[in-house]
């Protein structure tokens, strides 16, 4: 078989498809690079626009009980009660700068009767790794808390806790082992309280503005995509230089070829091969 009739070949269809696989394959993940690249930025710009916003009153931000928009991730409100103390929970596997921890939980009864979660701070673990070794008060009587939302959390399948511990910051269930009206679009972590205690757990940090390598990723997987199909064009070539190679004008290209390459300086590299594998 001369020319490129071998390119039409059942072979050669599927090797096109097994390219044209891995190319859409590489697309796609390029395109879940920029997805996730996109959502960091989202992340980012919710930073930039509410964690320095002045604090507005709790029940602006949250008209209801059930009200919250991701838009208002890290907006800060603020809100006066009393912290129920006795009903403090304690949220286990939460790791602080890769060290093991826990976060602290404390309802803040409102006036209204009804209860906000807010989230004091990161506890290290104590002397074993099943709860901090204490955990400091939070103020008593009335207190007005300063604190930045967030939505609360799914449930993990296979997570248990016992006791006055839980799994994930899943605000429906706290709300069930509260027994009171409580607040689950929605939780708080803690600025600041007035008063201010003498001992509180480690506050939060602001958010590190980082989008992640995402952009070079997806760059990285369109160019795996074409690259296949140059791969392909390069095995289609040398193919047809070898079913081709009685054709006098493919031998007068071999040949041309051939001297091309004789006269190519030889790097330093392939001099010191030739002296290496030379009879002695």
């Amino acid at each position: 078989m001369t020319g490129w009739k071998f390119a039409f070949t059942r072979r050669w269809a599927g090797y096109l498809a097994l390219t044209i696989l891995f190319a859409a394959v590489c697309s796609g993940l390029g395109l879940w690079q920029i997805a996730r690249r996109d959502q960091a930025l989202a992340e980012i710009s919710k930073v930039e626009a509410n964690y320095d916003a002045v604090p507005v009153a709790l029940e602006q931000a949250l008209p209801t009980r059930e009200s919250f928009s991701e838009s208002q991730k890290w907006l800060p409100v603020e809100v006066t009660g009393t912290y129920l103390r006795a009903e403090e929970l304690i949220v286990r596997n939460r790791p602080l700068n890769v060290h093991p921890g826990f976060e602290v939980l404390t309802p803040l009864l409102l006036a209204d009767g009804s209860v906000f979660i807010v989230d004091r701070g990161w506890l290290p673990t104590g002397e074993t790794a099943d709860a901090p070794a204490s955990v400091p008060a939070a103020p008593s009587g009335q207190v007005t808390v300063v604190a930045r939302l967030k939505a609360g959390e799914p449930s993990l399948s296979g997570r248990t806790a016992r006791g006055n511990q839980i799994a994930t910051i899943n605000l429906t269930e706290v709300a069930g082992r509260l027994d009171t009206p409580t607040y689950t679009g929605a939780y708080g972590l803690m600025m600041s309280e007035d008063p201010a205690p003498a001992d509180r757990p480690v506050g939060i940090t602001r958010p590190v503005k980082d989008e992640g390598p995402h952009l070079s990723y997806a760059f990285q997987w369109f160019v795996f995509g074409l690259m296949a199909f140059v791969a392909l064009g390069w095995a289609v070539r040398q193919e047809f230089r070898s079913v081709n190679i009685d054709d006098p004008t493919e031998r007068i290209r071999a040949a041309g070829r051939a001297r091309r390459a004789a006269a190519k300086p030889r790097s330093d590299a392939e001099i010191e091969d030739e002296l290496i594998d030379s009879p002695r």
